[in-house]
């Protein structure tokens, strides 16, 4: 079996995002057969909404797609450390494989700050692989805050 990875797919949507005037970040939900259910960026700003991280609507959008809540032997690509929220979603969704690529010192939630999948409290546990495109993922996002700095 041969490993495909869907983060450039991710880095596609963060940087669509960023164009956006949003946080670069992305995501993609993939089907167990390896079909891009649903992409997305982050569009807090645009819709006004602090839920509309690229992870929540993605998931929100493949879960409207398969008609279910659950996401059972889906991956999901993001382009940064999920937050804790974030992380929250992925395992009520059952997502089968997290992929990210930048880790998150300071906003995550699964290898940084809260550790969601490390709490007894946390009722499914996806297989995770970080650092997938994290060069790619942290010069987005370094490029995009350093624009903000100078402005």
């Amino acid at each position: 079996m041969s490993f495909t990875s869907y983060m450039d797919r991710a880095l596609d949507e963060a940087r669509a995002a960023g164009d956006r005037g949003e946080v670069p970040v992305g995501a993609v939900v993939v089907s167990p057969a390896g079909a891009v259910i649903a992409a997305a960026g982050n569009r807090t700003r645009e819709l006004n909404d602090p839920t509309a991280h690229a992870e929540m609507l993605a998931i929100r959008a493949a879960c409207a797609a398969l008609g279910s809540e659950r996401l059972t032997g889906h991956d999901l690509y993001v382009t940064l450390e999920p937050c804790p929220m974030c992380a929250g979603a992925i395992s009520f969704a059952r997502i089968r494989r997290l992929y990210y690529g930048a880790g998150d010192p300071k906003s995550g939630g699964t290898a940084h700050g809260a550790r969601v999948f490390a709490h007894p409290q946390c009722h499914h546990v996806p297989e995770l692989y970080d650092g997938i495109g994290a060069e790619a993922a942290e010069a987005l996002l370094k490029t995009f805050f350093a624009g903000k700095r100078a402005d």
